[in-house]
């Protein structure tokens, strides 16, 4: 069984604390980035090209050039960090690339970690348990973000795991913040939920300095009403996951474990035999 802090308070990141972002060119990344440091945290953020990050990144970002499918690259990115949040993503729901960016650059990141175990906030994506559609055959991204988060479970590490919504198909009012669990809504278009990239970003900002988001896997929407200001409140009803378990507390259909491909449980398994 994983080992799991007695105490998730005292994983709680603090204003002032660093966080390493990686994907933080992209459209949620460059948005956390901006946000984290308004919030008053260090930033350092891994990214493939520096003069992409200096024309997109707010200034105050400390840049560390690397390549998250190379575990060369991480161990500068990782060292003294407190918390890491993962906006990476091959752009697939089919799966093309995704094994080795949403899935091996969790991997290769928590690989490089050590013994260090950060604060970890993991974005994937709302219907990511579903692994067929009649329209878009098998959903190989999906596949691999969801063992991205098995990843992240087995990690040791504190950490709060976000499904968003398709983004920014919200409507003005819609700014009120719901997350759900269980990760039921599988029709495969904006009718599962709505949320801006920018509610994306605050909400994996804000999991970070709350221990009511410590363990806990959420899909995010937003609907109609004011913007949410108590991010407390909004985690504090939900369920964490068990302890030692790879899957969400609610979630159904995941593949099980015994049947996923030798080197995946293996992979696994050498991270949670690093917590026993």
């Amino acid at each position: 069984m994983t080992k799991r802090p007695t105490n998730p308070d005292s994983a709680v990141v603090a204003p002032s604390a660093t966080v390493l972002v990686v994907g933080a060119t992209g459209s949620i990344g460059r948005l956390l980035v901006a946000e984290a440091l308004r919030q008053g945290y260090a930033v350092r953020a891994l990214i493939r090209d520096e003069a992409k990050a200096r024309r997109f990144l707010p200034r105050g970002a400390q840049l560390i050039v690397g390549e998250v499918t190379s575990q060369d690259d991480l161990p500068r990115a990782v060292e003294a960090v407190d918390a890491i949040v993962f906006t990476l993503g091959a752009g697939s729901v089919r799966g093309e690339q995704a094994e080795a960016v949403d899935y091996g650059g969790v991997r290769n990141v928590l690989t490089a970690l050590g013994h260090a175990r950060p604060r970890i906030a993991l974005m994937t994506a709302i219907g990511v348990t579903k692994r067929e559609d009649a329209r878009l055959g098998t959903l190989g991204g999906h596949d691999w973000k969801r063992r991205s988060e098995r990843l992240v479970r087995a990690s040791g590490c504190v950490y709060t795991i976000v499904r968003p919504g398709w983004f920014d198909y919200n409507e003005p009012d819609q700014q009120r913040l719901l997350l759900l669990q269980g990760d039921t809504r599988w029709a495969s278009d904006s009718s599962d939920g709505v949320v801006s990239r920018q509610q994306v970003a605050e909400v994996l900002v804000r999991s970070l300095s709350t221990s009511a988001a410590a363990f806990k896997t959420v899909e995010l929407v937003a609907e109609r009403g004011p913007a949410t200001q108590d991010f407390d409140a909004l985690f504090a009803p939900l369920i964490a996951d068990p302890p030692g378990a790879v899957d969400a507390v609610l979630d159904v259909g995941n593949m099980p474990l015994e049947k996923e491909p030798a080197p995946i449980r293996e992979q696994l398994a050498a991270l949670r035999a690093a917590e026993q």
